[in-house]
């Protein structure tokens, strides 16, 4: 099975009416799990062929002075490109990423990440994502990542221990919470 999804539109998405909310049994993941103290607990979207997010870092999550760490970047890219595996029916790890930096995300700045399916391959699927300022739409990040999708038997396995859920939402629903605000 291939599908032509490369030339998926760039830059900020706006949603359908067709979107869902990520709702998983608790879990230790660090961007999005809630039972991990240290982690994000990022609250994740999905719909028309994407995933995001929109949040606001603090000085917790720093690298320089004022100055998100690109780890934490890498791993929001991550994290939305891989869930937007989910509208494709697939779960999938990571099995290369790479982030180009364009401008710093800073603290306080509220951030849109998105990503969303290339290219699929059999077993094997192509994402890219970006990171944009969401009052301007500024792109500061970009990603791209290939994933290997689970067999038959781990999806069905990750599907019974996570309870993957997708709830529909109002558009007038579509706020999240930023992170270190709760």
């Amino acid at each position: 099975m291939t599908s032509d999804l490369r030339h998926a539109p760039e830059g900020p998405s706006t949603p359908s009416s067709n979107v869902f909310r990520v709702e998983v049994a608790p879990h230790g993941c660090f961007v999005c799990g809630d039972l991990n103290d240290h982690g994000l607990h990022v609250p994740l979207r999905v719909g028309d062929g994407r995933a995001w997010t929109e949040l606001v870092l603090t000085s917790s999550h720093e690298g320089w002075a004022g100055v998100i760490h690109g780890g934490i970047i890498a791993a929001l890219l991550d994290e939305v490109m891989g869930w937007a595996l989910f509208q494709q029916d697939c779960w999938g790890v990571t099995a290369e990423l790479g982030v180009r930096y364009k401008a710093p995300v800073t603290v306080g700045q509220r951030v849109r990440v998105e990503g969303w399916v290339t290219d699929v391959h059999r077993r094997i699927f192509h994402a890219a994502g970006h990171v944009v300022d969401a009052a301007s739409g500024k792109v500061l990040c970009t990603g791209e990542a290939t994933y290997m999708a689970a067999g038959e038997a781990q999806r069905a396995e990750l599907q019974a221990r996570y309870h993957l859920r997708l709830v529909p939402l109002a558009s007038d629903d579509l706020a999240l919470t930023p992170v270190g605000v709760r």
